[in-house]
């Protein structure tokens, strides 16, 4: 499952125009990154939540077929929490009834994660855990709600001390995801934290390698950008993140400098585009820019 029924308040006038995971990174939308992954790693059957703006979501991604992927949504008249999306989805989760893990994945993270390695980790664990947290290793872990992980990979605690921050992925299964309260509830607050304090087993996942980003302010955003422009490595890209679009039209007398991300039928007059340049399918760039990203409409992003 795809959480991507937040408000994005955060990120001011553009989540006012685009629900987070549709911001397009590289030219391509946050959410695209999570799915390429997905399919990427054999993970075909997709539930998206939805709830603002939840009609772009729809709209672009359709019914997943030309990502190679099956997709599934469920509305969300009211926001339920990212333990309540999930409670509210478990129809579609467990449509036979057998139980099997499933993951949990934010919608507005491109992260390199491995997927299949994740769900064999979770498989090997003993039978009585009840989820797999993927964390990383950050300086400023209490800024992201620490994580304390054991030397045997057991979470102790979660929101108080510890190295690790939680990433926002997670395996575990219906009937765990069934406990907690009806109406909106936090996984964390509601869920795995009281259980953590009832002696119950939860295990981390450490993601020590590869790329992270979330994208819940404009200058993480941009930062995210920047990054992929630099060469950032995904295993499984939704497309080209850097380079110029072959149905561009670009002025004889145009400057390019890379690294730029320049899209299908994107026009560049006699101007300096880059480095560090992103401009969006179909958009007309009419003056010199430099660390900017340019939307399909024209709206610049800087």
């Amino acid at each position: 499952m795809l959480l991507c029924a937040g408000l994005s308040t955060r990120l001011g006038k553009l989540g006012a125009e685009r629900p987070k995971p549709m911001l397009p990174v590289c030219g391509h939308p946050i959410l695209h990154y999570g799915i390429a992954n997905l399919v990427g790693h054999g993970i075909r059957d997709l539930v998206i939540n939805l709830h603002h703006r939840g009609d772009l979501i729809r709209d672009e991604l359709g019914d997943g077929r030309r990502f190679g992927a099956r997709i599934h949504y469920i509305e969300e008249p009211k926001i339920l929490g990212t333990g309540g999306g999930l409670k509210h989805a478990l129809p579609l989760l467990d449509r036979d009834g057998r139980d099997e893990p499933f993951l949990s994945v934010n919608g507005k993270l491109i992260f390199d994660v491995d997927f299949t390695a994740l769900v064999a980790a979770y498989r090997a664990a003993p039978a009585d855990t009840l989820a797999m947290m993927v964390v990383r290793r950050v300086p400023d872990a209490k800024a992201w709600g620490a994580v304390d992980v054991a030397p045997d990979g057991r979470i102790r605690n979660i929101l108080g001390d510890g190295e690790h921050m939680f990433c926002g992925v997670h395996v575990t299964r219906p009937s765990v995801i069934a406990r907690l309260p009806d109406g909106e509830s936090d996984s964390i607050r509601q869920g795995y934290l009281p259980w953590l304090l009832a002696g119950e087993r939860v295990l981390a996942y450490e993601h020590e390698h590869g790329y992270f980003a979330e994208h819940s302010t404009p200058e993480r955003y941009l930062e995210s950008n920047w990054a992929l422009l630099a060469g950032a490595h995904l295993r499984h890209p939704p497309g080209m993140l850097t380079g110029i679009d072959p149905t561009a039209r670009i002025h004889p007398d145009a400057t390019i400098v890379e690294p730029v991300h320049i899209g299908a039928a994107a026009r560049i007059d006699n101007v300096t585009v880059g480095p560090y340049a992103v401009v969006g399918a179909g958009a007309h760039v009419m003056q010199s820019i430099t660390r900017t990203v340019v939307w399909p409409t024209g709206e610049q992003v800087a």
